[in-house]
């Protein structure tokens, strides 16, 4: 029977909620608006399920050797409403126009995010950009090993400890299930965002972007479109910097078992931050992917889009040292915990702001540090 001791080692993945044969776990939300499997002792069996098939409990490890590229999307348009190069929509696009069922996370009628299936085309609107809010599985990975089991091709996008959920849940292989994760820096509280927004109207019919591009994909904005819009530089907004700042991450994201070089995913997507320095004619500040190719079903899946984006190979290793959340976790900030115990009870931006000043001295070594990256390009360049 599974119990959270230290919720460091939970990742809230659903894995144990989907497998229990008897249904007698609950994600239940703990305080600070994390979902943690709760078992309810009079229903359950002992059949130990829950713990085999816990992702953190058991070696997830994969030994593979993944090749790097930077790329874009040629279309434009589609590049202009995705979160960095547009490359997510050319893999869905592929794999649905051959009756494959993607997964993605979206935002649900509440501006909650949760994962759904989509087998359109015109609605993988819903699965495009970045999500800064943890998403809810629910019984996701039950509906995928039931699709697999008949014979119907998946593709799962996810963030890197849901791809080990499910396939710890799986169990097994599958030939016709395509995972794809991100570079994740880490999951918001569910509980902190929907505290955020209680300060605006919003419509049913409001478009929310973490990552509008409006502004530049170096300097994007947050962005809620409806009538009464609302935007924001990502430095400016209070969301994106407590975000950013790790004041309102999961527990188990400080110590993520996830976070590899050596993924289980088959294709890994993030933004190519760095990418004007590794490789500037990919960079034009409107978005370049980074490309982490996994596996052979990566590789054959990579290839297919090819002819649709501007791609170019890049060294693994450079390209990781501007992306360290490929690999390492964030540390957790000092006052992290007392944030997360009175955020709840105040104004989300005034009380924000108490926590999220950056000292001088930080300032200043900051500003030092880019001076003289600047003073070296310029001195290789003459």
């Amino acid at each position: 029977m599974i119990k959270i001791v230290d919720k460091s080692k939970c990742s809230g993945c659903h894995s144990c909620y989907n497998i229990c044969p008897k249904k007698c776990i609950i994600m239940k939300e703990d305080q600070e608006g994390f979902w943690y499997p709760e078992v309810d002792v009079n229903q359950c069996i002992n059949c130990g399920l829950c713990e085999k098939r816990c992702p953190i409990l058991n070696d997830m490890k994969v030994d593979n050797q993944p090749r790097a590229y930077a790329c874009y999307n040629k279309d434009e348009i589609i590049r202009k409403g995705s979160s960095s190069g547009g490359v997510f929509t050319l893999l869905a696009s592929l794999v649905i126009e051959k009756g494959v069922i993607v997964y993605g996370a979206t935002f649900n009628n509440e501006n909650m995010v949760e994962h759904i299936k989509v087998d359109n085309i015109n609605d993988l609107n819903k699965l495009r950009g970045s999500k800064y809010v943890q998403s809810k599985i629910g019984n996701t990975y039950f509906e995928i090993k039931d699709y697999l089991n008949q014979g119907r091709p998946v593709y799962f996008s996810g963030t890197p400890c849901q791809i080990d959920g499910l396939l710890a849940f799986l169990n097994k292989k599958y030939d016709n299930l395509i995972l794809q994760d991100i570079v994740c820096h880490g999951v918001p509280s569910p509980k902190v965002w929907k505290k955020y927004l209680e300060q605006f109207n919003i419509e049913e019919d409001a478009n929310i972007s973490f990552r509008d591009k409006s502004t530049g994909w170096d300097s994007y904005s947050f962005t809620i479109d409806q009538k009464e819009k609302f935007t924001q530089l990502s430095s400016q907004n209070e969301y994106m910097k407590v975000f950013l700042k790790n004041l309102c991450l999961r527990p188990s994201c400080y110590d993520c078992q996830s976070k590899s070089l050596h993924r289980n995913s088959d294709i890994t997507l993030a933004d190519f931050w760095g990418i004007n320095y590794i490789y500037p004619k990919l960079y034009d500040n409107k978005g370049t992917s980074l490309v982490f190719i996994n596996s052979q079903k990566g590789k054959e899946l990579f290839e297919n889009i090819k002819q649709s984006i501007e791609y170019k190979e890049v060294d693994i290793k450079e390209a990781s040292k501007y992306n360290p959340s490929l690999y390492k976790s964030v540390s957790i900030p000092n006052k992290r915990n007392k944030y997360m115990e009175n955020i709840f009870n105040n104004d989300f931006n005034k009380y924000s702001k108490k926590y999220i000043k950056t000292p001088f001295l930080l300032k200043l070594k900051v500003m030092i540090s880019i001076c003289l990256h600047k003073a070296k390009r310029i001195i290789k360049g003459g």
